[in-house]
């Protein structure tokens, strides 16, 4: 009975959905996290009367066929890349991006991975690292001896060294846009990675044309609505429960057939 294996599919499909809410509902405090959602599609159709061909040899085309589907299948995980409320945090070396746009970061294998997490900090060299002790690209390196640190909106780093008035420039922070952001690989650790999919970085300063700025002291906090979710999850449970009660449904049907057979 092609019932059974058809809800089959649909329970299988909504498992997958709930996986994808609970992850983003673990990630709900998690810096720069973007939601995500599972998206389906049919499978093939068994054709049991083609439309448009005679129904018989010099008959009438038939208008209408009659197709039976055999389920559901996972298309993909969509990342959602809305913008992230802002919590301020007041650590000047916090930055977060308003609008488009990565930070860029040097992985220890030497591969260049994109974040949305600024929270950043140094190392004791001074040079400019995520929590993960990660470099960030372009490199900037900040003087045992500065007292002061500002990020402006488009990325230059400043700070104020030993007792002097003026600020000194350290470096240019830049940002990298995609051409397809959903094609970005995730990697854990907030980081991810190009693809083929994605496109190549197209990398420029903050707050260039189509380029989101930067806010210090502030962090991008996960787009991950609470309320969305647990809506999203209620419908997810009551989906798996009408594929449940397909397959229960399909099983009493064939008892029924079984006993009239004896």
């Amino acid at each position: 009975m092609r019932a059974l294996a058809i809800a089959a599919t649909g329970m299988d499909a909504q498992q997958t959905n709930l996986e994808v809410i609970a992850n983003n509902i673990a990630n709900i405090n998690t810096t720069g996290y973007k939601r995500m959602r599972a998206e389906f599609s049919d499978l093939l159709y068994q054709t049991e009367r083609a439309q448009g061909v005679p129904n018989r040899a010099n008959q009438a085309i038939v208008p209408e066929g009659a197709n039976i589907g055999l389920g559901v299948q996972t298309a993909a995980v969509r990342t959602i890349h809305t913008q992230g409320e802002l919590a301020q945090t007041d650590n000047e070396l916090d930055v977060a991006i308003v609008g488009r746009g990565w930070f860029q970061v040097q992985t220890p294998d030497g591969n260049t991975a994109y974040t949305r997490a600024g929270s950043f900090n140094t190392n004791a060299d001074g040079q400019l690292v995520t929590i993960d002790g990660y470099t960030v690209v372009p490199g900037i390196t900040v003087p045992q001896d500065a007292s002061e640190i500002e990020i402006s909106r488009t990325g230059v780093v400043s700070a104020r060294i030993g007792n002097d008035a003026d600020y000194t420039e350290l470096g240019q922070l830049t940002i990298a846009n995609f051409v397809n952001e959903a094609g970005l690989k995730q990697l854990g650790d907030n980081l991810s990675a190009q693809t083929a999919a994605s496109g190549e970085a197209i990398v420029a300063a903050p707050e260039d044309p189509g380029f989101g700025y930067l806010k210090q002291n502030y962090l991008e906090s996960s787009n991950v609505d609470s309320i969305r979710e647990i809506t999203d999850m209620i419908s997810a449970q009551r989906a798996y429960e009408m594929n449940s009660k397909v397959i229960e449904t399909a099983d009493q049907m064939a008892q029924i057939v079984s006993k009239n057979l004896k």
